[in-house]
């Protein structure tokens, strides 16, 4: 039964992105500070209330969540914690994946208002490869006891890599998938606005635009491998990984465009990340020993990126030309709560319309008064969107122009009486 849990978190994921591209994202553009900072705040505000939910869930033992556990029986304390604590490692471990993203974004020169597009695209492919990890990676824990050695030992790698030899720049152009890509497909050296695919001479071909989503969803994987096993170091439960995994990588995308120009200026988040990566990793293998409680975890995990990010903060004051954007960002967060409040605005008023229109045509089936109630839906609407307007002012008009016709044809009747 656990598997209506994953198909109900699926479709509101899908719910939410479809809202984002079809509705809030529909025409592209470039995305400022306000608006990026608005939607990370909008994305960590959710995942935050999904731990709510995963309490419940957990604590009443929903289509059998928690007694699924594959270790012990998990209460709803334990799960939310669990999860918010594998949602903190997950989003702070992204931040490499993000300056990443970047690199790849200007190798290619793509222009800022198609970067949403590649990133909203990536998420799908994500959700499919990270699904797939992570379901191998705890069944292998299951059968396997040994395997927490073993990631036990890539996440300390890691560390030590990141903290002596440091990041090699990734070259796009020797990827693997991009390679194979050009074997196989026609590919385009130009972009063609938001097309992945295009017809040229009756042939399909590849925009520039889909080899920078290949080499965006490859880095992805790369980044899931150290990434899923720091979390598991958290919880073995497959449902909160996968849903702490997926709402980062959502809450990611967003604060790319807000702070991806200033990642490589925070000099001490680095670092905090390495020793990050070094206790989940140690707690992975004593663990057999020791297990650190979640709430110990959870802790710890706060205290280091509040170390990494405060520490940078005083850093960034000391630079004058860093300091200006530091500024700048501060002012677009005091905009950022009236644009949060405008989008959850316009989800309140497509909910509670749609909700209306559904029932309004439900009645032109079912004896009621459809003719009053689709407007109604339609009225609601209105008021943020642009195409019910446009058909709401048309209804108007076809009404009006009934009405004369009806009033036309009694004045006939009564001039021929």
């Amino acid at each position: 039964m656990i598997v209506w849990l994953y198909a109900g978190f699926l479709l509101f994921v899908f719910v939410m992105l479809a809202l984002d591209l079809g509705v809030f994202n529909r025409k592209a553009h470039v995305i400022g500070t306000v608006e990026a900072l608005a939607w990370t705040a909008f994305w960590v505000s959710l995942s935050l209330v999904f731990s709510t939910v995963v309490y419940y869930i957990y604590e009443h033992d929903w289509l059998g969540a928690a007694s699924s556990s594959s270790r012990h029986i998990l209460n709803g304390r334990q799960a939310a914690l669990q999860y918010i604590t594998g949602y903190l490692i997950e989003e702070s471990l992204s931040v490499d994946n993000m300056v990443v993203i970047a690199l790849v974004f200007a190798h290619f020169g793509i222009p800022t208002r198609y970067q949403h597009r590649v990133l909203f695209w990536g998420i799908l492919g994500a959700l499919v490869m990270r699904g797939a990890m992570i379901a191998a990676g705890t069944t292998l824990l299951s059968r396997f006891e040994w395997i927490l050695y073993v990631f036990g030992a890539l996440l300390l790698y890691t560390a030590v890599k990141i903290a002596f030899v440091g990041d090699e720049k990734p070259d796009p152009d020797k990827n693997p998938l991009v390679r194979l890509a050009r074997r196989v497909f026609h590919v385009t050296t130009e972009l063609h606005g938001t097309h992945f695919i295009i017809k040229r001479g009756g042939k399909n071909h590849v925009t520039l635009l889909f080899i920078v989503l290949l080499v965006v969803e490859s880095s992805d994987v790369i980044f899931a491998v150290d990434s899923i096993p720091a979390v598991i170091a958290v919880t073995r439960d497959p449902f909160l990984v996968f849903t702490s995994n997926i709402f980062a990588i959502l809450g990611l995308r967003s604060l790319y465009f807000a702070l991806a120009g200033m990642v490589e200026q925070f000099r001490y988040l680095k670092p905090s990340l390495v020793v990050l990566l070094a206790f989940v990793g140690v707690k992975l293998i004593i663990e057999h020993w020791y297990a650190i409680p979640t709430s110990v975890s959870l802790l710890v995990v706060l205290g280091i990126l509040s170390v990494g990010v405060v520490a940078s903060l005083i850093d960034l004051r000391r630079n004058p030309a860093i300091r200006k954007q530091v500024e700048d960002i501060t002012q677009a967060a005091e905009e950022m709560a009236v644009m949060t409040f405008r989008h959850a605005k316009r989800i309140v008023v497509l909910f509670m319309g749609s909700t209306v229109l559904v029932v309004g045509v439900a009645l032109l089936f079912l004896p009621g008064p459809a003719f009053v109630v689709i407007p109604v839906g339609l009225a609601i609407l209105a008021t943020e969107f642009v195409w019910a307007r446009r058909i709401l002012n048309r209804m108007k008009k076809e009404a009006r122009h009934f009405i004369s016709g009806v009033e036309k044809d009694i004045e006939e009747g009564d001039e021929k009486k």
